[in-house]
């Protein structure tokens, strides 16, 4: 159980997978979320179950099987698996935002920033802590890939 914590693939409602064929199988386990809907959607193409039966069977509505054998088809079972939660981009500083603040840079390099969050607080209407800028700054210099004759750097 903690393998599927750790992988974020424990189903957080397994008392929901009532398929018989999926519980009468010692390998299948209702906790993992990615093979209940693998079988799911395996269910539905290979046995010729009927989508809506399926679904409620292993504990999801139609339109989840649709989106759920959508990411099957583009990614394999790997797309099963549920992404990092949690905010997936910048809030704040922006690619707009940080453009301007390259600008600010381009323009005079003694700036800090502590003046660059003033500088954004002024002109885009809200605070940012100066350490935010530093690390985004940080990650906006860093190459996105080193070629290959390109030497590896261990930090």
């Amino acid at each position: 159980m903690a393998a599927l914590e750790a992988s974020r693939s424990l189903n957080p409602h397994p008392e929901k997978v009532t398929d018989e064929v999926f519980l009468a199988s010692p390998f299948c386990d209702p906790r993992d979320m990615v093979q209940v809907k693998y079988e799911m959607v395996r269910r539905v193409r290979v046995d010729k179950v009927p989508v809506a039966r399926a679904a409620r069977a292993f504990g999801y509505c139609r339109q989840a099987f649709y989106e759920i054998a959508a990411a099957l088809d583009t990614g394999g079972p790997s797309a099963l698996v549920p992404g990092k939660p949690g905010p997936k981009g910048p809030v704040k500083l922006t690619a707009p935002v940080m453009d301007r603040i390259d600008a600010w840079l381009a323009a005079d390099e003694a700036l800090t920033s502590k003046d660059i969050a003033g500088k954004v607080a002024e002109e885009f209407g809200f605070t940012v802590h100066p350490r935010s800028i530093e690390r985004a700054l940080a990650r906006r210099r860093e190459p996105d890939s080193a070629g290959e004759d390109a030497p590896i750097s261990r930090r």
